[in-house]
């Protein structure tokens, strides 16, 4: 097979939706083209070739073929196809296989998917389950830099990791947008149930997003430091610059969890203090109507001798004692502001 001009795309056999892209490229990163997964083996019969292939939820019998075409683990394709697995990294021979958690908003909701990647020698497999995003861009970033993409597939596996940390970041940007407004509808004059109820979905929320990227970081760490024969040293930085974003992530994660917190237990607060407030009040005007209801149930007894009963100035003087009371509790529960 001459791979000295771009191989003509050939006819798949499985649904292209499946197969986003097969592309072969030279040792010098420069790109080949467009091949068929029946043409993988062929390429890398080829000396100083790769292949990246890019699939999204394929089906048992696509995995197969490309256990075929690569010699793939058996338990790695089983993984790969089962989908729901935890971030992990692991070592098959001289290959390595890699699950890391991506996220998405989907409608002000947040979804997550999966995302395996096969990292050999002379090829890099990348298999997406759920919400993901495509990784054309990181595709296409690689090519317009061919020098860097000399150093082979773990170039390729340096792009994905770098385009899903970033993808991120807005995640929990916006996550931090909205905390900053939910803290103003807290110290609103209105409490509002829905606001409490927002900051407990992002509490789970966030706890979800903290499980997906807290273990990226041990992932990313040990292809800063190991796998030697997969991952070249020129290559170790660009590795150790997707750990520092994982982890200003998992930190933001982190610091926005305890202020939900600390917003969660704020609010309750506000409303205790609000319910305390209003009981105040109503003691206070329980008061104010306990002095004359006491005054005036003394006239209400049948008794022949009354305090002054007989006398005309005592309508006059009872409605000034009640006025009296009911004026000195209202003047002292304004001072302790109980109303």
């Amino acid at each position: 097979m001459n791979l000295t001009t771009p191989a003509p795309p050939a006819p798949l056999v499985t649904d292209r939706k499946m197969v986003v892209n097969c592309i072969a490229y030279r040792k010098d990163g420069s790109r080949i083209g467009d091949i068929a997964l029946e043409a993988i083996s062929d390429v890398l019969t080829e000396p100083d070739t790769f292949v990246w292939v890019g699939l999204h939820e394929p089906d048992e019998e696509l995995l197969l073929k490309l256990q075929q075409e690569f010699g793939l683990h058996d338990l790695a394709i089983e993984d790969a196809h089962t989908a729901h697995q935890r971030t992990k990294i692991e070592t098959y021979g001289d290959s390595l296989f890699v699950v890391v958690q991506t996220a998405q908003l989907v409608e002000g909701q947040l979804a997550l998917g999966e995302t395996h990647i096969f990292l050999g020698p002379r090829y890099l497999v990348s298999v997406r389950h759920g919400a993901s995003l495509s990784y054309a861009p990181a595709r296409r970033a690689c090519e317009h830099t061919p020098e860097l993409m000399s150093h082979g597939p773990s170039y390729a596996l340096y792009s994905i990791l770098d385009f899903i940390v970033d993808n991120l970041l807005p995640i929990v940007r916006e996550f931090r947008e909205e905390l900053q407004q939910l803290e103003k509808d807290i110290f609103a004059e209105t409490f509002k149930r829905n606001t409490v109820r927002r900051l407990y979905d992002m509490q789970r929320d966030l706890m979800t997003l903290r499980l997906a990227v807290a273990p990226m970081q041990d992932v990313i760490s040990q292809l800063t430091r190991l796998h030697a024969n997969l991952i070249p040293k020129e290559l170790r930085a660009y590795f150790r610059d997707v750990y520092d974003h994982v982890f200003r992530v998992n930190e933001s994660i982190s610091a926005m969890r305890e202020m939900l917190t600390a917003a969660i237990n704020v609010n309750l607060s506000l409303v205790t203090y609000g319910q305390n407030e209003v009981m105040k009040k109503l003691a206070g005007w329980a008061a104010m109507l306990a002095a004359p209801t006491l005054l005036t149930s003394w006239y209400g007894m049948n008794f022949t001798h009354m305090p002054e009963l007989a006398q005309p100035w005592a309508y006059p003087a009872v409605i000034v004692v009640m006025l009296i009371v009911v004026g000195g509790l209202f003047v002292a529960l304004k001072r302790a502001k109980w109303l």
